[in-house]
């Protein structure tokens, strides 16, 4: 759809990027976690059922769950890994899941990513990280890191990089770097976690040379004319972390490094901001946000202003965007020029043609839509206990419902919170021990 003749920006206009690529409207499916792959770690075909039914809901792009560059060091069971030589079989694979989610001229971006400190226990029970920092949260589910040495990071540089290249030669037609949530680039700009004195921490400046260095190594890989994405926490949301105004010094530094879509979040494992969900976690660390942002429908949008002030490329931001007006108001508003939009997907992936053809002007709340149970047990129970168990309930029903879409099946709206909490659970206790009993095998 050409652009609309009263001149104003709507989320049907389309949208050219610095490297020459046309992007057909301004949604984006955001990156969700998937855990689809195989013991292995290689795509299935539960990705092609999963792209192809969402590269016909109408979005201009798609973006992946992270596409992890070291298998020792996952988000989670079940994510992809690209990393070494790939076999016939493995590019096979992936060539099966660009084109399930490039049909109708969908942009299909492949998110990579190292989780670093946030490695699950399951999958290591010693991560990596820039200093040996280690994660507070309970139950033990994480690890004391280990402190990366040079030569280390200097090889992750070009893990990415081979990522990048591997994304193009099979069909995936733009990449996303993961810099933020906590992972491992977001760890190496946080003071907080990054306590390193050599080139690598210390100023803002040094701490940001991982990052800067993997944006250079992967345009290197793919060329001028491929698009190449970033994810960059507006704020870890904690004291001591990386800072909104670290956020913006950054950003500042991306505009030389040709950046064709820069996409504003913010929050990580302790301060989960990015999915709008208070799960009690560590609240004498935490930062609040803005009353401002707060009040408004997207969680990031009054700090993605500021950035815009000083990064000269596109602008995404993802989070808490649930109305087409909300939507048409930020892009004309100037904050950003892509919607990300991520959790309704999981219950229905024709969301964007609907909001594109104004046949919805509203995507469905997650009270609308699932049993919560009583009171105590509800959505906003004070219990901190509970309050937790929620979150990673709410959170549970969205990927549940997600992977059964990549099982070929619609997803499941009765599902509660408390049964979502325990299923998830038990299918990430059954996903490590295969993952375990792979690893000890090879």
């Amino acid at each position: 759809m050409e652009k609309n003749t009263n001149n104003m920006t709507e989320i049907t206009d389309k949208l050219n990027l610095p490297c020459g690529a046309q992007i057909k409207n301004r949604i984006c499916k955001g990156a969700m976690t998937e855990g689809l792959a195989d013991e292995q770690n290689r795509a299935t075909t539960k990705h092609v059922n999963l792209y192809d039914r969402w590269s016909s809901g109408g979005s201009g792009i798609l973006l992946t769950g992270n596409v992890q560059v070291d298998h020792r060091y996952l988000e989670r069971p079940g994510n992809v890994v690209i990393e070494g030589p790939q076999t016939n079989e493995q590019l096979s694979r992936l060539i099966a899941y660009a084109e399930a989610g490039t049909k109708n001229n969908t942009h299909l971006w492949m998110q990579i990513s190292h989780a670093g400190r946030q490695t699950p226990a399951a999958v290591a029970e010693t991560p990596v990280a820039p200093s040996e920092v280690q994660l507070q949260m309970p139950g033990a589910q994480f690890g004391k890191p280990r402190a990366l040495d040079h030569e280390e990071i200097l090889d992750l540089i070009q893990k990415f990089a081979h990522c990048a290249r591997i994304a193009k030669d099979t069909g995936f037609t733009g990449v996303q770097i993961h810099g933020a949530h906590g992972y491992l680039i977001s760890e190496f700009l946080s003071p907080d976690i990054n306590l390193r004195e050599d080139e690598w921490g210390g100023t803002l400046e040094k701490r940001a040379k991982f990052l800067l260095e993997i944006v250079r190594a992967v345009r290197e890989a793919v060329g001028v004319n491929f698009p190449i994405s970033l994810k960059l926490n507006s704020a870890d949301f904690q004291k001591g972390g990386f800072s909104h105004e670290d956020a913006i010094q950054v950003a500042t530094w991306l505009n030389e490094e040709g950046l064709d879509l820069l996409e504003i979040s913010g929050g990580t494992y302790e301060q989960p901001h990015l999915v709008g969900i208070d799960m009690g976690l560590n609240p004498e660390r935490a930062e609040k946000r803005r009353e401002s942002t707060i009040a408004r429908e997207a969680y990031f949008l009054d700090y993605a202003r500021d950035i815009r002030n000083v990064f000269n490329g596109p602008l995404m931001v993802t989070g808490g965007f649930r109305t087409s007006k909300g939507m048409n108001d930020a892009l004309n508003e100037n904050a950003c020029d892509v919607i990300g939009i991520a959790r309704p997907f999981c219950i229905d992936s024709d969301i964007a043609n609907k909001l594109l053809d104004k046949n919805i002007l509203e995507t469905p709340t997650l009270e609308k839509t699932m049993q919560v149970g009583p009171g105590w047990l509800g959505l906003n129970s004070p219990f901190s206990v509970i309050k937790g168990i929620n979150g990673w309930g709410q959170q549970a029903f969205w990927c549940l419902n997600l992977i059964r879409m990549g099982e070929g099946l619609d997803p499941d709206l009765d599902l509660g919170v408390f049964k979502a909490f325990l299923q998830y659970q038990k299918s990430e206790k059954n996903a490590a021990m295969q993952y375990k009993e792979y690893r000890d095998s090879v």
